[in-house]
């Protein structure tokens, strides 16, 4: 995609005449950004940039894209103007040291020689950490304004792209704190909705998934167009009795990835930090003085690193509203990870901005410096990758050097050069021993992986594919039938190199994650990790693949661009209407359109074999007719559905579907995990409406829906099921008209017999995770299964004994049930630290429909006392009166990701107002 410059008059930007931005911050904006209890929002802040661009020759924008609101993303592009009339060959020198392949070393030297250090900064990702985004206007001016030698060496070495992450979460977070005209009765605590518009603070766990446009727009920048060294992104809030946390991090850290893109992290927070202290500005942190770690692929710093790039992360303080820094007696001692404590004083926005200005110069500066040498270390660390998928290699993980430690030990006699007893330190084994259980040939890295054409859900695995391409992986699909790995493909098959400069995110896409066993100490309880443990992609979208651990055949045709999925058709001849698989996810667009027309299609509740094809409990029956013929045409045309003309209605007993009136539960502020959710209704084109605790509460929710669903976290938490973290709520007076429906609180005492009460009169109750606490509620035949007795209450097994803090389970499924149609037998789930169930004695009036079988169940991730899981229920179908509660202890729906395990959330929507007498 070309980058879409910005027009501006009379050949401006044409002209190589020297201009200096004039229009300083203060002469634009209402107040100088940086002021107390002032924050301009998107609207002028994206004015203010046309207006620079305008008059500056060290500036260009780049419109990366639209917003999930539409707003336009804008990128700043900051150079000298040489540089500048010379991007796109800049820009072409980027892309091919990132590549790296088809250069050589002595080509890679030459390129990296004429090449300029490409840094990305960024603001506003998380739009309450407010100091990013108003820090930013304060750089691009000084950076296009100032003539110092420094400076004017930073632009001739870097090309700087500063970018804003979040332009709807900047709009809505200034608007709100300066509704009112008190400076003192400022604040955004109380926001109404998500500060993006549905996953809020999840936008910086969408990195390798891209469901969000934002995301979207800003990886085709980095992995598809600019290829920056540096990737920087910018947060808050810094460690308490601190000023910033800044690199380097503390451990884990993610085995796949170069071990120079570790290094060379480490090289710039430490010259961040020099510059700081140089400046007399005291506490900064790092390492220990915050969990952030570098394990997880789904963050925008983090999935640098798995694209040979440093992924820079700082945490600041600071607000609008002046603050003071509290004395916390640990940060007060200087040490290694905190080296100049800070006092404890009176703090203001623009002290963070002045910190902020100096950790963006620090970073430039860096680049600067080290220009030749960020450069060629991309192409060598792309040219690692690209040798390492070219051969026989192994990744080294903790359950491999398990081996190791659990081998007999070496005996060894005699004294070292010292005179030390060579028994002594640490446990040595034979050495032998290390190919034969580091490296055994079984194990080998894979040097691709096929995804079959023959997928049960062919449009996910596109999907899945489309996520690797928009993240720079190189697909290719065969056009013909082909051989690999002693195993026969069909023609329509993709396949995926690890022989690339990304074979780091490649690998963390298709294999498991092996998080250590991350104590303080031996026997210690497990640490935290930065947010979770286990995520493979293709894991978790049901996607089926084989690993190829020998060359593969050359000459498939290499796809640059996202996929549509692979348009579908209609088999056979009969005119009394169609049968449709249910493996596919796309078939639930398929219903909905049908439901919307008027037309009823229906579930075949037993096997059926259709124009000679097997299909699973669950097939899609649609009836002929006029209107029917034209949506299914449209399906198999547009969503890669195969849908099977038949002569006759299939014989049995059938479900027949009910159009359905959805409330999705959602609360004042929004709940990450129902935005979610809604994002995933829309896309597959379920009717529903947000419904917010007033309504709950006022009971007759039949008149109004079909179906309540609970997202994880909906239903308060307590007790076995985790603690609340509520949302803060304006008082009603202070509440604009528009969301004083959204106030109130989900209860106990007055919501929850309000639903229960739906329920009996024939309602269903769909809840997740720690929703899933209705089963306590109700009274039902089950209770969750993973508790302790502490002072006569249930409370959750102490995180010594069961911990597992977000990773992929297998599971076993019977998809003879409504609720599993379309499901395999077996399925990975993702499972975050939730309750499982089991029976009560003498409980009846429920179907397990997934549950836990053995000991053995983690697929990727960290899993403590796994075993306590085996024989416990996952997913239940409950009869509560004459209506449904359906739980799925699994988060069904994890960040959109879950597209394997979607349809327990899909069939549960439809099934239960279908089931209903």
């Amino acid at each position: 995609m070309k980058p879409h410059w910005l027009l501006l008059t009379a050949g401006m930007l044409a002209q190589s005449v020297s201009l200096t931005a004039q229009t300083a911050p203060e002469a634009f904006f209402k107040q100088k950004p940086g002021t107390d209890y002032y924050l301009a929002n998107y609207s002028e802040y994206e004015a203010y940039l046309k207006k620079l661009a305008g008059e500056s020759d060290r500036m260009k924008l780049v419109d990366m894209g639209k917003t999930a609101e539409g707003r336009t993303q804008w990128m700043a592009i900051v150079s000298s103007p040489a540089n500048l009339g010379k991007l796109d060959h800049y820009r072409d020198i980027a892309q091919k040291l990132a590549r790296a392949k088809g250069v050589d070393e002595k080509e890679a030297q030459r390129l990296s020689a004429e090449g300029k250090a490409i840094v990305w900064i960024d603001a506003g990702m998380h739009a309450t950490e407010t100091v990013t985004a108003q820090g930013q206007i304060q750089v691009l001016h000084r950076m296009l304004t100032q003539s110092d030698p420094e400076t004017m060496r930073m632009l001739d070495d870097c090309i700087i792209l500063f970018a804003q992450d979040n332009p709807d979460g900047m709009e809505l977070v200034a608007n709100w704190y300066m509704r009112h005209a008190d400076p003192k009765a400022r604040e955004f605590a109380t926001l109404p909705v998500l500060y993006q518009k549905y996953i809020g603070h999840d936008n910086n766990r969408d990195s390798y998934m891209m469901a969000m446009p934002e995301t979207e727009n800003v990886n085709r920048q980095l992995f598809r167009t600019w290829y920056p060294q540096i990737i920087y992104n910018q947060h808050q809030t810094g460690p308490e009795g601190m000023v910033v946390f800044v690199p380097p991090f503390r451990d884990p850290f993610n085995f796949n990835y170069d071990p120079i893109v570790m290094s060379q992290l480490n090289e710039v927070g430490f010259s961040m930090h020099s510059r700081l202290i140089a400046e007399g500005k005291a506490g900064s942190g790092t390492r220990s003085a915050a969990r952030y770690s570098t394990w997880h692929n789904g963050m925008e710093r983090s999935v640098a690193y798995f694209h040979n790039s440093i992924g820079l992360l700082t945490e600041i303080i600071g607000s609008p509203t002046p603050a003071k820094i509290p004395l916390v007696p640990g940060t007060q001692l200087p040490r290694g990870d905190e080296m100049m404590p800070i006092a404890p004083r009176d703090w203001h926005l623009q002290d963070s901005l002045d910190y902020q200005w100096t950790l963006n110069r620090a970073v430039i500066d860096y680049a600067s410096r080290n220009r030749e040498r960020l450069l060629f270390n991309v192409w060598r660390m792309g040219m690692n990758s690209i040798e390492k998928g070219s051969r026989d290699s192994w990744t080294v993980t903790p359950a491999k050097v398990d081996r190791l430690v659990n081998a007999a030990p070496l005996k060894v006699e005699g004294k070292d050069e010292y005179n030390r007893p060579m028994a002594s330190g640490p446990k040595k084994i034979d050495p032998k021993l290390y190919g034969m259980l580091m490296q055994p040939p079984a194990e080998r890295d894979p040097r691709a992986y096929v995804i079959p054409a023959d997928q049960p859900d062919l449009p996910t695995a596109v999907t899945f594919l489309n996520a690797l391409i928009k993240n720079g992986v190189d697909v290719e699909r065969a056009d013909a039938p082909f051989t690999a790995g002693g195993k026969s493909y069909a023609a329509g098959s993709y396949i995926v190199r690890t022989a690339q400069a990304y074979r780091p995110h490649i690998l963390d896409m298709f294999e498991p994650q092996d998080h250590p066993h991350d104590t303080d100490y031996p026997g210690g309880p497990p640490k935290a990790p930065y947010d979770i443990t286990g995520y493979t992609l293709a894991y978790q979208m049901g996607v089926r693949f084989d690993r190829i651990l020998d060359p593969m055949p050359e000459g498939f045709a290499t796809l640059s661009e996202p996929l549509a999925p692979p348009p579908g058709r209609i088999e056979g001849q009969g005119d009394a209407g169609w049968i449709v698989s249910h493996e596919s996810n796309n078939g639930f667009i398929l219903t909905n359109r049908l439901l919307k027309a008027g037309i009823r299609p229906a579930w075949v509740r037993q096997a059926t074999s259709v124009n000679g094809k097997a299909m699973q409990p669950g097939a899609i029956w649609i009836p002929a007719s006029a209107q029917a013929k034209s949506i299914v045409a449209k399906a198999t045309s547009e969503l890669g559905i195969v849908a099977q003309a038949v002569a006759a209605k299939p014989q049995g007993e059938m479900i027949a579907l009910k159009p359905m009136r959805i409330g999705l539960v959602d609360r004042y502020g929004g709940l990450i995990t129902a935005g979610w959710t809604r994002w995933l209704l829309e896309r597959f084109e379920f009717p529903f409406e947000q419904v917010f605790p007033q309504r709950l509460d006022a009971g007759n929710l039949e008149k109004d829906y079909d179906v309540l669903l609970f997202a994880d976290d909906a239903l308060p938490p307590e007790g076995a099921w985790g603690s609340d973290r509520p949302s803060r709520q304006p008082e009603l007076n202070d509440t604009p008209t528009q969301y004083r429906a959204m106030l109130g609180k989900v209860t106990d005492a007055k919501t929850v017999p309000a639903i229960a009460a739906f329920a009996r009169n024939g309602g269903s109750v769909v809840a997740i995770g720690s929703s899933a606490r209705f089963v306590d509620l109700f009274s039902t035949p089950l209770k969750p299964a993973l508790t302790r007795e502490v002072d006569g209450a249930a409370k959750a097994l102490d995180i010594k004994n069961f911990y597992i803090p977000g990773a992929i389970l297998r599971a076993r499924v019977d998809n003879r049930q409504p609720l599993a149609f379309g499901l395999p037998d077996q399925v990975d789930v993702f499972f975050n630290q939730a309750q499982s169930f089991t029976p009560v004695a003498g409980g009846a009036g429920y179907k397990s429909i997934s549950w836990f079988d053995g000991r053995d169940l983690l697929r990727s991730g960290w899993a403590v006392g796994q075993e306590k899981l085996g024989g416990t229920i996952a997913v239940a179908d409950i009869d509560v009166g004459k209506g449904k509660l359906f739980v799925m202890a699994p988060e069904v729906a994890h960040r959109a990701q879950a597209y394997g395990t979607f349809k327990f959330l899909f069939n549960a929507l439809l099934y239960g107002p279908s089931a209903k007498p």
